[in-house]
């Protein structure tokens, strides 16, 4: 299954790319055999700020046809990192081709393409940077690809 992390704004080289390229390459190396990946992120940018409805058009342009489309939201459900390996799996395992989390710009995600959404994911009670999310969102993916081939790197 191909994860697509789709999400406004262009990130600069700096700390938080370099930890987004480390997780991903994490990622990609143990959810190959889980039949898990790539990961790729489609990054977006309303050059003529026409706001929450012009990144949201965007956002969906960047989603591949057929994707289930799960958005990160402060609204969502808050999972712990077992649940999420979890839920990852069981869309692979339901045959999903492709799983599109999606990353609003700062004033968040419009509600129009928040209703199309199959889920929505909270990264906590928090509201957190865009761009940081990225990093928690990539470390995440890491992790449930972890604890799906029974690494030992999460140590709940």
């Amino acid at each position: 299954m191909r994860v697509h992390i789709c999400a406004v704004g262009r990130l600069r080289a700096g700390p938080e790319r370099d930890l987004i390229d480390d997780y991903l390459t994490r990622f990609d190396r143990t959810g190959r055999a889980l039949g898990l990946g790539p990961a790729s992120l489609h990054e977006v940018e309303d050059k003529k700020g026409g706001g929450m409805a012009a990144e949201a058009a965007l956002l969906a342009r960047a989603v591949p046809d057929g994707a289930l489309i799960c958005v990160l939201d402060e609204r969502g459900k808050i999972m712990s990192s077992p649940d999420f390996a979890q839920r990852l799996g069981g869309w692979r395992d339901q045959g999903r081709g492709d799983v599109a989390f999606v990353i609003g710009g700062a004033d968040g995600i419009d509600p129009s393409l928040r209703a199309r959404a199959d889920a929505a994911l909270s990264l906590g009670r928090m509201v957190w940077p865009h761009m940081l999310a990225r990093v928690m969102l990539t470390e995440q993916l890491y992790r449930a690809a972890s604890i799906l081939a029974g690494s030992p790197y999460h140590r709940a």
